[in-house]
């Protein structure tokens, strides 16, 4: 039986719309883009012709995956961040949009030459700077193994390996040396948030990259009073935040010793980037 990918999206988007799954119509036309290897916008185009058995197949199977709440990013093998293309997997977080804001805030108060990472995961953020600034250099730690690995295909992908130095650790443990730019997406999400997490994120992504346990600000508490010794004279550190910590994560850094400590706002206008200048 052949089906026309203007059928097929139908039908996909109704089946993962019963499933509950939000923005059925978006993600159906991503999956079908995938496994057809075209742009999703292409689709529109291309709305009667026949979709090959092999590719249903293989769609199907995405959407099958899709209905258990897997990440389209998963699915597919990676996302978009801030133009460039990252691989995903259940090892790492999927990026977030607004993640985006704390690299437009490195860019506006840059450029730097020496970067650290603190929770590279995929490596969005050493790898995006590093990509934007020729002359930067960055290490970029993380505790899992499994997301060093994902983070070293994604710096081998936008050829700037050589600048981006990948180490297992915890925290600042196998770090030496002093830093112009801090950078740290960390876990933030309190404990008794979780269960309030959609099943994407509650059920498959790393548990570890998101949440500390507790009021979810341990992370914070941890870095602080260890940050002067890495961050360079005259040198700024940004955190991503939840959008409900800033003023708790602002005393954290005040109480270590930092007096200039600001929050910024992401593109929704909620505190997003809490940044500790030196």
């Amino acid at each position: 039986m052949s089906v026309a990918v203007n059928e097929a999206l139908t039908t996909a988007t109704k089946w993962l719309a019963d499933a509950g799954i939000p923005n059925a119509d978006v993600d159906a036309r991503i999956l079908l883009a995938h496994a057809m290897d075209c742009e999703p916008s292409r689709l529109m185009l291309i709305g009667d012709e026949e979709v090959h058995p092999e590719v249903f197949r293989t769609f199907d199977g995405y959407l099958a995956a899709r209905e258990k709440f897997q990440p389209v990013s998963q699915i597919i093998g990676g996302r978009e961040f801030w133009g460039r293309w990252f691989v995903i997997t259940p090892d790492v977080l999927d990026p977030r949009p607004e993640t985006e804001s704390l690299i437009e805030t490195a860019l506006q108060h840059g450029p730097f030459q020496r970067i650290l990472d603190l929770g590279t995961g995929s490596g969005i953020l050493a790898v995006t700077l590093a990509a934007e600034w020729a002359d930067a250099r960055a290490i970029a730690i993380d505790i899992s193994s499994e997301a060093i690995a994902i983070a070293t295909k994604n710096a081998v992908a936008h050829d700037v390996s050589d600048r981006v130095n990948l180490i297992v650790s915890n925290w600042f443990d196998a770090v030496a040396g002093q830093f112009d730019l801090i950078v740290s997406n960390p876990p933030y999400i309190a404990a008794a948030e979780m269960a309030e997490l959609s099943p994407d994120v509650r059920n498959w992504e790393p548990f570890l990259a998101l949440t500390p346990g507790g009021d979810g600000l341990e992370t914070y508490r941890i870095i602080a009073p260890m940050l002067n010794e890495f961050l360079a004279d005259d040198g700024l550190a940004l955190f991503e935040i939840g959008h409900t910590q800033g003023t708790d994560v602002v005393e954290i850094f005040k109480t270590a010793g930092f007096a200039n400590v600001t929050v910024s706002q992401d593109l929704g206008g909620k505190d997003r980037v809490v940044a500790v200048k030196k």
